[in-house]
Formats: structure tokens, sequence, C-alpha cells
């Protein structure tokens, strides 16, 4: 089974698609989908379908969800087999796969792929090279780790709890990576070609504080102080009216830095002094 959730919702069983086209049964996949091979608990897909208000059918109507998602399989598992099975091949059955377990049920992948272990997969592998100094590697591992995002996780997907709750932690790692595989690319020097890709997420991410510095930093170092002092004052102007906040001291010492560094020594200024984090979001 081959699972795409870091985008639009894809499951496929022998290369068919099992993917409902109802919002609730779809739903219930992509919870059990981004848990594949792990059980997810009956009042977890309860809880994500109506938001804590079952009706007094919810276990029924649960139930003719996973059949629903099971006869999905079943087609695929025909279509992929060809009309019949191959001889010595044990033959896997829609309730092999989407498992009824006591408490709740499992969708096993059946060592197939899963895009979201592949992102954790690549990203740890580019936040161990950074730990080492390899950023050559860490810009690398996390780009292939980034380029798995085809659009926002269950991007067509219409989530209640449980998904909304997934989505923001998957951006989270999303965030985190990209803020990794940048910083890794302003140490190797690119900070001109960074210009463009920050100037779009500073403006999609108006109180990120990490890649407002990042994009400071990438504005002093191509010459272009003024700018890179002015995203400073429109970040603290958004700071201060949207969230009663003022920058983060990292962020101050950042700015303070490129003053005092002046026009003419450009790339004086580090990216985030003193070896802090601008983690504020």
């Amino acid at each position: 089974m081959d699972i795409d959730v870091l985008g639009a919702l894809a499951v496929r069983e022998n290369g068919v698609s099992i993917t409902p086209t109802a919002p609730k049964p779809r739903q219930v996949l992509a919870l059990l989908a981004l848990h594949a091979d792990q059980v997810v608990p009956v009042s977890a897909l309860m809880e994500e379908l109506w938001a804590g208000e079952p009706p007094r059918s919810a276990r029924t109507t649960l139930q003719t969800y996973v059949l629903q998602i099971r006869a999905l399989i079943a087609t695929a598992l025909q279509q992929g087999a060809g009309g019949g099975a191959q001889s010595g091949a044990a033959v896997r059955t829609a309730k092999d796969i989407l498992v009824t377990l006591p408490g709740g049920y499992l969708l096993s992948s059946g060592g197939g792929t899963l895009d979201v272990r592949e992102f954790d997969r690549l990203a740890g592998t580019g936040y161990r090279a950074m730990d080492v100094g390899d950023f050559p590697g860490a810009a690398r591992m996390l780009r292939e780790a980034l380029a798995l995002w085809s659009g926002p996780a269950f991007a067509d997907v219409q989530g209640g709890v449980q998904l909304d709750m997934e989505i923001r932690r998957l951006e989270e790692t999303r965030l985190c990576a990209l803020d990794q595989r940048i910083e890794a690319d302003l140490r190797l020097g690119r900070h001109r070609e960074l210009l463009a890709e920050l100037t779009v997420l500073v403006t999609r991410y108006r109180t990120h504080e990490n890649l407002h510095g990042q994009f400071m930093l990438a504005l002093h170092r191509s010459g272009r102080r003024g700018e890179a002092l002015d995203v400073y004052q429109r970040l603290r102007g958004t700071l201060v009216r949207e969230l009663g906040l003022e920058p983060s001291v990292a962020l101050r010492r950042l700015q303070r830095s490129i003053l005092m560094a002046g026009p003419d020594n450009v790339g004086e200024a580090s990216a985030v002094p003193g070896g802090e984090r601008l983690v504020r979001v």
C-alpha cells in the first residue's frame, strides 16, 4: 500500500486508489492512513467525525464507513491481482488490510510507502548533518524532505478535531525543516539565492521570527542593509499590533549587529548572535 498525506490524500493498494469520495469515509481513511500500522481507537475516530457529540447510531455508522473502505480495498485487490492470485503467494483480503481490533482499527501498509515517514527519515538525516557541520549534506537532505510536500497536509480532506490537530503538527514539522534548510543554505553563502524565497515566506508567515531573521541576514549579506533593517521594523510593528509583543532578544541583537556592522561591513552580522535560535511563531 502506498500512502500520501503531504498534500492531497492518496491511498493506493496494488496501484489502485482506495480513497473514498464521500467526506466522512474519507476522514476515516485519512486518520487511519496517517497512523498506518498502528491501532486508531474508535474513540478517536468518533471524535474526528462528530466532535464529541456522536449520534446514537455512531458506532453503526462508523462500521458502515469501514465496510465502504473495505469494499474499495477488495476491488483494488481484485484489479491488482489481474483476476487471480500468484502461485504460492499469500492472499491478502480486505479484512487483513483494514483490521478490526479490540477498541479500534488498523490499516496495514504491508510494507508499502508512507510519505510522512519518508519525510521524517530524510529530515532527521538532515538535522543530524546540521549537528555535525555537514551543511551541504543537510541542505540536500532537507530539500529532498520538503520536496515530498505537494501542498498542505490533507489538502482535500474536510478535517475534524483529530485531523486538524495532526495538520497543525505536520505543518510545524515542515516549518522546522524549512527553517533548518534555509539555515544550511545561509551557512553555505547562498544568501542571494534565498532572497526571492524568503520574500514570499515572510509575507506568508508574518510573525515568524526565524524566517524574518534569516531574511534580514540574507539582505544584509547581499549589500541591502537598509532593507534588512526595514524587515525588522515591519515585523516589530506586526508583533506589537497583533500580539502585543516585542521581538525576541535574539532578533533585537541581530538588528543591533546589522546596525553596528555598517553599510561597508556586509556579512559581519551573524544569523543568530550568541548561537540563540529564533523560535517564536
